[in-house]
């Protein structure tokens, strides 16, 4: 078992993500600057910005971790010391970090600062966690390639004093953690700087060459033609086997995904950490929160290479997400005297249509909304206008994030 409880480390793609990272229970949040990151699509965070989500996370007693990992040029190994200065400056607690050349200049320059090895690196053996450990290593995060008798045997054989980092749940690549060409062969745009067009998920045929414009389609009986569409990993309910193979930190992948996600999955991960922990030898995870995951864009579920291949590990019959709930709006405070909910609309809605509420740290709750009015007060029977402020009836305040949300339909329609 590992020594101490697993810490539930979530994306933080901008200032709103890392706010609901936070707010559900993320005990970390991993997070870029403007440069030597790995999602290039990003807002990520300026110094000025990356201080203050410091201040505010540490504030909460949670801890930051900042993104060095991209493949680096000649031209930013230049930049790389007065970045590593910089980041020092924002009191950012660790570095995810890729390259020997990066984990060596910061180990150097800014020793105050943990150094997290990233999946990037491909570590599959106690040998490399070990060595990197004598290099300055403070924790890796494992290749997501493998399975739970070599997490085990990794944890195992490595210092005490070092961390393991696993992914738990968010999309998985095809190519060895992370590390793909394809992007850049076929669109010139390269996944390992953090600009992946994603043509895993693209559908696929086959043209002869003297047949121009003649497709033969690739498939197998059914149609399916999505022939490297990796399916989303989704490890909730293996907390425990995780914990006891000596593993520290459970990973969120998603930074480039939406609040919601991050709220959505910072949230059960922390219930279902909070729950394994109690008593890991006899842990279940509830029904709720099983259901809870698939509240979000997703693919179909997987448990990755964690029990060995995975029998079914590719998407076949679509290159995009299950969609089947979406937010309505967030609350932003409450009207005592009138008894409203204060709140910003995300999609529209309309009165007596039925809602989740999403509280932070405090499970779901069933509402039909009686009444709504716009920000002046007045009576409206639908709130259609996006980030537009209203109001809704509730007889007692909410916590400020929780999140009003409702089923759709599969072309998108509100149930």
């Amino acid at each position: 078992m590992t020594r101490k409880k697993p810490e539930v480390l979530a994306p933080a793609g901008d200032r709103e993500r890392l706010e609901a990272a936070l707010r559900f229970g993320a005990d970390a949040v991993y997070l870029g600057g403007k440069a030597f990151q790995m999602r290039a699509n990003t807002k990520s965070f300026t110094q000025e910005q990356l201080a203050d989500a410091v201040r505010l996370a540490h504030g909460m007693g949670r801890r930051v971790y900042l993104t060095c990992n991209t493949l680096l040029t000649n031209e930013e190994a230049e930049r790389l010391p007065r970045f590593l200065a910089e980041a020092r400056e924002t009191g950012v607690d660790a570095l995810i970090v890729s390259d020997i050349g990066v984990l060596m200049t910061a180990h150097r320059t800014v020793p105050e600062l943990e150094l997290h090895i990233s999946t990037q690196a491909g570590v599959t053996n106690y040998l490399t966690a070990t060595e990197l450990f004598r290099l300055g290593a403070r924790r890796v995060v494992l290749a997501r390639e493998l399975s739970l008798e070599e997490i085990a045997g990794v944890c195992s054989h490595i210092p005490q004093e070092m961390d393991v980092e696993v992914f738990v749940h968010g999309a998985m690549c095809m190519s060895v953690s992370g590390r793909c060409l394809l992007s850049q062969y076929l669109t010139g745009r390269d996944a390992n700087r953090g600009a992946c067009t994603q043509p895993c998920r693209w559908q696929y045929a086959l043209m002869e060459q003297k047949r121009p414009g003649e497709y033969f389609p690739v498939e197998e009986e059914g149609g399916y033609s999505y022939i490297l569409n990796a399916k989303d990993l989704c490890l909730i309910e293996h907390l425990d086997q995780l914990a006891r193979a000596g593993v520290t930190s459970f990973k969120i992948e998603g930074r480039a995904k939406s609040a919601y996600y991050t709220a959505v999955t910072a949230g059960a991960y922390r219930a279902a950490t909070d729950l394994m922990w109690q008593d890991p030898e006899h842990y279940r995870c509830p029904e709720w929160l099983k259901e809870e995951v698939t509240k979000i864009s997703h693919r179909d579920y997987t448990t990755g290479f964690l029990f060995g291949q995975p029998p079914a590990g590719q998407c076949y019959e679509s290159g995009g997400y299950i969609r089947r709930w979406e937010v309505a709006g967030v609350v932003t405070g409450y009207d005592a005297a009138q008894r409203r909910l204060l709140c910003e609309q995300r999609n529209k809605f309309e009165i007596g249509q039925k809602l989740e509420l999403l509280l932070p740290l405090q499970g779901v709750r069933q509402y039909t909304p009686k009444a709504l009015y716009d920000a002046a007060g007045n009576p409206v029977p639908s709130v259609p206008h996006a980030a537009a402020p209203f109001m809704m009836d509730y007889p007692e305040a909410l916590p400020v994030g929780t999140l009003l949300r409702m089923p759709i339909t599969p072309d998108g329609a509100v149930k």
